[in-house]
């Protein structure tokens, strides 16, 4: 595996993560292209933010084999970040929408 590909499954996780949010939690949907992205960018930021921790994708392949426990760690921040960018999303949409 590749640091491309890391980053990759990175962001479908967290794409995954909010689609399952919006699937459980109603209240928390935005349709299925709204989770989406809100999934996609949430990850992308988290996993930016957390990732300087030591597992973004090129700690996870820096001696040249996976790192299978950062890997998790980096699967389950991704997991989060799409599930918590789609919550702050629908919070965001909501307080605008009051505002009209």
């Amino acid at each position: 595996m590749t640091d491309t590909l890391i980053a990759i499954i990175s962001i479908f996780i967290g794409m995954l993560g909010a689609i399952l949010l919006g699937v459980i939690k109603k209240k928390y949907t935005m349709g299925f292209t709204g989770n989406t992205i809100a999934g996609i960018f949430g990850s992308i930021f988290f996993i930016k933010i957390f990732g300087r921790l030591g597992f973004d994708p090129m700690s996870i392949m820096k001696s040249g084999d996976i790192n299978y426990i950062l890997f998790s760690i980096n699967v389950l921040v991704s997991l989060l970040g799409g599930a918590l960018g789609l919550i702050f999303t629908k919070l965001i949409v909501t307080k605008i929408n009051k505002v009209d």
